[in-house]
């Protein structure tokens, strides 16, 4: 693995909330784990009157992620605002990172609300990591929401179309 590579990692878990990060890629696996700031790790033992917790059903990954809390940007909300969905297919956010609807500030969007669109046609894209990644529609129909807001932070699953 490129050195260059794990220094983003570290980076990314650096400007994170994360305790924890494992990539692989083929053969090769990089483990990064952050310390508390003191540079040791205690454990306190649980109390001797209180139950230990009952682990919570797991639906999702997204479940297992938040710990099964609700947020406002997941489920089958208009991302964060609790209106429903419009009928349709949703493309989620297929990853976290800062989501754009055109390919440079000063182009027009990949697509609009009521354009026509086929399967395999980029709605729009999300930078991670240095990288633009494409979200690409996965069936054929007409746009009839945009529910990502251009150059802000997106969450894994997030609602960010609805095809018809």
């Amino acid at each position: 693995m490129d050195l260059r590579k794990i220094k983003k990692l570290i980076d990314l878990l650096e400007e994170s909330n994360l305790s924890e990060i494992e990539i692989k890629e083929g053969e090769e696996s990089v483990r990064l784990a952050r310390t508390p700031a003191g540079g040791h790790v205690v454990h306190a033992a649980p109390a001797m009157h209180a139950p230990a917790p009952q682990p919570m059903p797991m639906q999702s990954p997204v479940d297992a992620a938040t710990g099964g809390s609700p947020r406002a940007s997941h489920g089958d909300g208009d991302a964060g605002s609790g209106q429903p969905l419009p009928d349709g297919h949703v493309v989620r956010s297929p990853m976290v990172g800062t989501f754009y609807t055109s390919p440079a500030p000063d182009k027009p969007p990949f697509v609009t609300v009521g354009q026509s669109v086929k399967a395999g046609e980029t709605l729009g894209i999300i930078e991670a990591m240095k990288m633009f990644n494409p979200i690409e529609a996965d069936v054929s129909g007409t746009v009839k929401s945009i529910l990502g807001e251009s150059g802000q932070p997106v969450e894994f699953d997030q609602p960010l179309f609805v095809i018809g």
